[in-house]
């Protein structure tokens, strides 16, 4: 950007202490100062701009890529069909309904209950609470 030496800059120092005469040189040194910082807000902003453009288009090109390469999957893998919708929760939609009925598959064998010397069914074993 701009670039001064120490000797370029006591020949700007020393024309203005004769231009502007030593009664002038604070006043004018707060003036400059102050554009000088304008000018630094100005660039900042501009370059912020920029930057915050450079970003959005980056952002716009990678969706581009993502939405692409999503239908490649989408076509590479078609969705399987849907299966059948669980039943509605009674708990504010954090699961699968809960009911007090047992659910019995069609195929499955009825549990065996063997009988002992008796002929009674056995009981069944009780853990002891500690």
């Amino acid at each position: 950007m701009l670039d001064f030496n120490l000797a370029e800059l006591m020949v700007v120092a020393v024309v203005a202490l004769l231009v502007i005469g030593p009664k002038d040189l604070p006043k004018a040194m707060r003036f400059v100062g102050h554009w000088v910082g304008k000018a630094r807000g100005v660039a900042r902003q501009f370059r912020s701009g920029f930057d915050a453009m450079v970003r959005e288009a980056e952002l716009a090109e990678m969706e581009k890529k993502w939405k692409a390469e999503n239908e490649r999957i989408m076509r590479e893998h078609p969705p399987e069909p849907s299966l059948p919708a669980l039943p509605a929760s009674d708990d504010g939609g954090n699961g699968p309904a809960m009911t007090a009925q047992p659910v019995i598959l069609p195929d499955a064998p009825a549990p065996a209950v063997v009988p002992d010397e008796t002929g009674d069914a056995p009981a069944p074993e009780r853990k002891p609470e500690p």
